[in-house]
C-alpha cells in the first residue's frame, strides 16, 4: 500500500554514511517525505551544500567554532541555524517532526535520541550505541513516552522484517550475520601487525572510519549483539552470530518450532533505511535488486572470537549488565580513536577494552547520571592505559 501523507524527518548526522544516504531515499521519494531538519558535527562544507539543496527548516551544527561560517552562509535562506549539543536536542523534540533518524556516531548519540524519545517521535535507529550504553533506560523511556524504535542497521532491520506479522510467536533464537570484515581467517600474529590503511578496507560495506574499523575487529557485531537483546527483548543464550562473508543474508529468526526466516538482499543501506522511515508500508524503490545465479554458494562459519576478543568481550559485557555495556563502548571508541592515530596497534584495541571492563566500577542499576560518569571515568582510564603502555 502506498502512503499518502508526507512523513516529517530530522536527520541526526545527515553528513555520514547513513545520513547522505537518507538524503538519497528523502529526494528519490519527495511525496513521502519532507525533511524538517539535519545536523552534522564537523563537516560545515557538506551540511551547507546540503541545507542549500533540501532547504529544511533547521540545521545544526554540533561543533560551535564552526556556526558562525554555517549561519553567514544560510541565513539569507531562511533556514535557522543552531549549534552544540543543545541545538540537537531541540532538532530530536520539533513539534513538526514524525521520524528521527539518529545517525550520529558512538556515544554523541545518547542525549538527543533520549530528547526525542521523551518527545514520542518514532526513532529509526542507526546509532546502535544508544541502547548498547543505555538499554535499560531507554526501552523504559520509549515504554513511558509511547516512541517507537525502528532499527536501521541492517542486521536488526532484517529481524525486525522477519518478525512482521509474527506477534504472539516466541523467538527461540536471533542469528546475526558478519561478513567477517577484511581479517576474515586470520591469526593474532597477523593481526598484530595490522594498519589503518588495511583495516579500512571493508570487503562489501562502504562506511565512515569508526564503524569499518569496528567491523574489521568484530566489535560492530558485539555492539549489535547488545543492541538486539534491547531491540527484541532478548537474553544473551538467544542470540547467535555466524560469519557470512557475501553480506546477502543480513539476519535470521529461528521461531519456537524450528522454521528460520531470513532477510535477504545485495548489500545497501538505502533499503533499512527507506523500511524504518515507511514502516508499515513499502514503497517502490530502484535498488539494484539481488540475481541467485550471480551467487551460486551462499557460505558460512563460526566467529574466531579467541583470535578476535571484542565479540567474546561484547557478550561479557552483556551477561553481567549494568554499566558493563557502556565500560565496553567508551574503551572501545577511545581505542579506535587512537588507533586510526597509529598510537595503539590492532590487537591492543581488545585489549585495551578488557583492561577497563576489569577496573572501571560496576554498577548494577545505573541512572543516566552514573552512565555519563562512567564513560568519562572510562575514557579517561583508556588515555591513561594507552600513555602508560608507549612510556
Amino acid at each position: 500500500m502506498q502512503q499518502t501523507l508526507k512523513k516529517t524527518i530530522s536527520i541526526l548526522g545527515s553528513t555520514g554514511s547513513i545520513g547522505t544516504q537518507a538524503l538519497e531515499v528523502i529526494e528519490a521519494n519527495p511525496d513521502n517525505f519532507e525533511l524538517e531538519a539535519i545536523s552534522a558535527y564537523n563537516n560545515a562544507d557538506l551540511l551547507i551544500s546540503q541545507a542549500l539543496k533540501f532547504k529544511p527548516n533547521v540545521v545544526v551544527i554540533g561543533n560551535e567554532d564552526k556556526y558562525d561560517q554555517v549561519f553567514d552562509a544560510l541565513d539569507s535562506h531562511d533556514i535557522k541555524v543552531f549549534a552544540g549539543e543543545g541545538g540537537l536536542c531541540h532538532i530530536a523534540e520539533l513539534e513538526a517532526v514524525d521520524i528521527v533518524l539518529t545517525a550520529l556516531v558512538g556515544y554523541a548519540g545518547l542525549k538527543p535520541t533520549i530528547h526525542a524519545v521523551k518527545a514520542g517521535k518514532t526513532i529509526a535507529l542507526a546509532n546502535k550505541e544508544t541502547l548498547v550504553v543505555a538499554g535499560e533506560l531507554i526501552t523504559q523511556l520509549a515504554l513511558e513516552h509511547k516512541s517507537a524504535i525502528l532499527p536501521v542497521d541492517s542486521e536488526h532491520s532484517a529481524i525486525f522484517q522477519c518478525l512482521t506479522g509474527e506477534i504472539g510467536n516466541p523467538i527461540e533464537k536471533i542469528i546475526l550475520t558478519a561478513s567477517g570484515g577484511p581479517f576474515r581467517g586470520k591469526d593474532r600474529a597477523f593481526l598484530s601487525t595490522v594498519k589503518k590503511e588495511a583495516a579500512l578496507k571493508h570487503p562489501n560495506w562502504d562506511m565512515g572510519a569508526k564503524i569499518t574499523i569496528d567491523s574489521a575487529s568484530l566489535m560492530n557485531k558485539g555492539l549489535e549483539v547488545i543492541e538486539a537483546k534491547w531491540l527484541f527483548g532478548l537474553t544473551p543464550e538467544q542470540i547467535d552470530v555466524v560469519v557470512h562473508p557475501q553480506s546477502i543474508i543480513h539476519s535470521m529468526v529461528q521461531f519456537e518450532d524450528g522454521s528460520i526466516k531470513a532477510q535477504m538482499g545485495l548489500p545497501d543501506m538505502k533499503l533499512p533505511i527507506q523500511y524504518a522511515m515507511t514502516f508499515p508500508d513499502r514503497i517502490k524503490s530502484t535498488f539494484p535488486r539481488f540475481n541467485f545465479t550471480e551467487y551460486p554458494s551462499l557460505t558460512f562459519e563460526k566467529p574466531d572470537m579467541d583470535t578476535f576478543r571484542n565479540l567474546a568481550l561484547s557478550f561479557e559485557a552483556l551477561k553481567k549488565g549494568g554499566n558493563q555495556p557502556c565500560v565496553l563502548n567508551a574503551a572501545n571508541e577511545i581505542a579506535v580513536s587512537e588507533f586510526l592515530k597509529d598510537r595503539i596497534g590492532f590487537i591492543e584495541m581488545s585489549d585495551l577494552v578488557a583492561s577497563c571492563m576489569q577496573e572501571v566500577s560496576f554498577v548494577a542499576k545505573p541512572s543516566l547520571e552514573d552512565y555519563i560518569e562512567t564513560d568519562q571515568e572510562t575514557r579517561r582510564l583508556a588515555l591513561e592505559k594507552i600513555t602508560e603502555w608507549k612510556d
